[in-house]
């Protein structure tokens, strides 16, 4: 009785100092047998793993700051910012941005690879520049949280935004390393009610974070409502509309366009996750999967990694398990 008792006891103790992985606004990618996610974080921190729950750090995509994120936010301290992954004509584009906190002094760049494994011969990123940046008192929108959408006739989307007047959406050109000319812009979320002003102040329109998932008929537009990055006091949550056209307009559940504030709840915070917000979303081996990251209460508030299968109800509106926050908990590997 005493060696089963001891043995529970190292279970639980192993079980309370297993390390989860510490992540803000994730996103991930798949090459081979190996997954890898990539987070906001000093240079953009990255892992890998065969079964997305145990997960190995792989350290940093830049070693040095980009050469031109001081041009476009002074105050830039090398902590990059929102990045997505995407694969597109042989190679990996990950985009990211750049900003002073609460400010669209802001830019998104974009850089690109052959592969994602750290161990290959052929990694090595090489940084195409900014695709895009706000400047205060002459943009009314912020060039943060990038999230690339294709439209299925051959052309590649931008959708981005923080706080100010709210989403936008642009075209981005054949090598998506810039805009495409004719430059064509779209509005696709605001909580805003009042008229559009460029100003310094972020204001009180709390929306960021676009994710596009295409499934079936529709665009999915995700977004996050509320404040992030407040531990306890925070009140991200997860919102979506949907529309037949890439451009939108996106409207919810009850037809609200979410250019007029609209958005169904997908997932909120409850007594032991806060912040839940900044989500991608990805069809792995048939099934669809919600990523995005929680703060655990009962861990003073730390940022975590969550992935979550997203099911359908018979309207086509995602759906998501709040028992799946406690369910399921990732594995910190040691750096190899």
């Amino acid at each position: 009785m005493k060696s089963a008792i001891f043995a529970l006891g190292l279970l639980a103790l192993s079980v309370c100092s297993a390390k989860e992985v510490s992540v803000h606004d994730p996103v991930m990618a798949k090459e081979g047998d190996t997954w890898y996610v990539f987070s906001t974080g000093p240079g953009i921190t990255f892992y890998s793993s065969r079964n997305m729950k145990d997960w190995t750090p792989e350290g940093r995509i830049f070693k040095d700051q980009p050469v031109w994120a001081k041009r476009a936010a002074p105050t830039f301290d090398g902590h990059i910012w929102a990045p997505d992954v995407h694969f597109h004509n042989g190679q990996y584009y990950l985009y990211y941005s750049v900003s002073g906190f609460g400010k669209n002094t802001s830019g998104i760049g974009v850089t690109v690879n052959k592969t994602l494994n750290p161990r290959s011969p052929d990694y090595r990123w090489e940084d195409k520049g900014m695709v895009l940046q706000s400047v205060p008192l002459r943009d009314d929108w912020n060039a943060i949280d990038p999230n690339i959408v294709e439209d299925g006739k051959g052309g590649a989307w931008m959708a981005f935004g923080s706080f100010w007047s709210g989403l936008k959406l642009v075209r981005l050109n054949a090598d998506w390393t810039g805009l495409a000319e004719p430059q064509e812009w779209h509005a696709i979320a605001s909580r805003s009610r009042g008229p559009s002003v460029a100003e310094k102040s972020a204001g009180p329109d709390e929306i960021e974070a676009p994710f596009i998932f295409k499934k079936g008929d529709y665009y999915y537009l995700f977004a996050s409502f509320g404040l992030c990055c407040r531990k306890g006091d925070s009140t991200y949550y997860v919102v979506v509309g949907r529309s037949r056209e890439v451009a939108g307009p996106y409207v919810d559940k009850n037809g609200v366009d979410m250019m007029k504030g609209g958005g169904s709840t997908v997932i909120a915070g409850d007594k032991d996750w806060k912040g839940l917000g900044h989500n991608s979303a990805y069809t792995i081996d048939g099934k669809d999967y919600m990523v995005l990251h929680a703060y655990e209460t009962a861990d003073n508030y730390l940022q975590k990694l969550k992935i979550m299968e997203m099911k359908w109800d018979a309207s086509g509106w995602p759906v998501v398990d709040a028992a799946d926050l406690n369910r399921y908990r990732s594995n910190q590997l040691p750096t190899p």
